[in-house]
């Protein structure tokens, strides 16, 4: 089960994270990096008003109008199940790289069995 939700914050952040920097949302996922049809889907800029009335909607093709962008939560990423063939219909949103790991390193420090990533430079 530990390892279901690890799979889960993985996706939704190195795959299709998603930061503020200098008031915008912008892309630091490798899945999104990789799509510009998908990175233009979940960092356009939309007013108040038009996700108001496109989240939850779908176009003609079976795609999200827009997407709902929800705060970056390890917690409630790891619940978060997600489409491996469409656009993603959540994306999670950290305040900065920093914030998303920190997030991620006391959500890792709470499992049962406490998780670490760890860099070893002599390995590089």
């Amino acid at each position: 089960e530990d390892i279901l939700k690890l799979a889960r914050c993985y996706w939704h952040s190195v795959e299709f994270g998603l930061c503020r920097e200098g008031g915008k949302n912008k892309a630091y996922g490798a899945g999104l990096l990789s799509s510009f049809g998908e990175l233009e889907y979940s960092c356009k800029e939309r007013t108040e008003i038009e996700i108001h009335e496109q989240v939850g909607k779908i176009d003609g093709d079976g795609m999200p109008l827009c997407p709902e962008i929800k705060p970056w939560d390890p917690a409630v990423a790891a619940m978060q199940d997600f489409p491996i063939t469409t656009y993603q219909p959540v994306y999670f949103l950290a305040e900065s790289l920093q914030d998303a790991k920190l997030k991620m390193r006391r959500y890792c420090e709470m499992l049962p069995r406490p998780f670490f990533a760890l860099y070893n430079a002599q390995t590089e």
